[in-house]
């Protein structure tokens, strides 16, 4: 993934452009509403830690991400947070937690259906009966050929990013490709492949391992990010 996106081998870039904190908001409401006990919360794919930070206000929080760019990353500017390397397919910090999350688009960068099943194993894992799942994840395809284009904020100065879809239907893969020109002059592209998981597939995987719906609601989605929805699961 650092390979082929620009914003992850800049984890100062990511947390610019990403500043956006409805996905932590919404994850806290949702909590609230089904699991308004809950004390412990681990989140996978965290990330620079940027939503576990908010999260952290009012949970006991674990995150853990696989890439160690970020996770030093986070450790520097939110040195307060426990932030681990970890790979959610195969993680076990044994023990349970309250609450067990999965924010932005880490399960879409799953791209096959034996990981999909390894990462709902490793939610199970880390559940105990009533913990309670939140899983924030796109839900449909961002259609179209035309390419998009938009001004971005950075550290730097302002950016500017053009966009372009494509998206393969049997393969489930939408695949975003970006062309930055930066407030230096220089350029940059990268290729970004998401795996859209459809709602009922959700559904599926989440109680093949023990998980029941509880709520399904949309996300904000947009040009980089696409439709979402957040899944809300409690464990039995």
């Amino acid at each position: 993934m650092e390979a082929t996106n620009l914003l992850y081998r800049d984890p100062a870039l990511y947390d610019v452009v990403q500043s956006d904190s409805t996905g932590a908001a919404m994850c806290r409401a949702l909590i609230e509403r089904h699991r308004p006990d809950a004390r412990t919360l681990v989140d996978f794919g965290c990330g620079t830690g940027r939503d576990l930070e908010s999260l952290a206000e009012r949970f006991e929080c674990i995150g853990l991400d696989l890439q160690p760019g970020m996770v030093d990353y986070a450790r520097h500017v939110r040195p307060e947070l426990d932030i681990r390397i970890g790979d959610m397919r195969t993680t076990r910090l044994r023990r349970s937690m309250d609450s067990v999350t999965c924010l932005g688009n880490s399960l879409a960068y799953v791209h096959n259906n034996d990981g999909a099943a390894q990462v709902f194993t490793t939610f199970a894992a880390h559940a105990r009966r009533g913990s309670l799942l939140v899983l924030c994840s796109p839900v449909a395809p961002i259609l179209g050929a035309e390419p998009m284009t938009a001004t971005v904020d950075t550290p730097g100065g302002r950016a500017t990013v053009t966009v372009r879809h494509e998206w393969d239907l049997r393969t489930q893969i939408n695949t975003m490709y970006r062309h930055w020109v930066l407030p230096s002059g220089d350029e940059a592209q990268d290729e970004i492949r998401r795996r859209v998981l459809f709602p009922r597939e959700l559904e599926q995987y989440a109680e093949r391992v023990g998980f029941e719906i509880v709520e399904m609601t949309d996300g904000s989605g947009g040009m980089l990010t696409g439709p979402t929805a957040y899944t809300v699961a409690g464990y039995t």
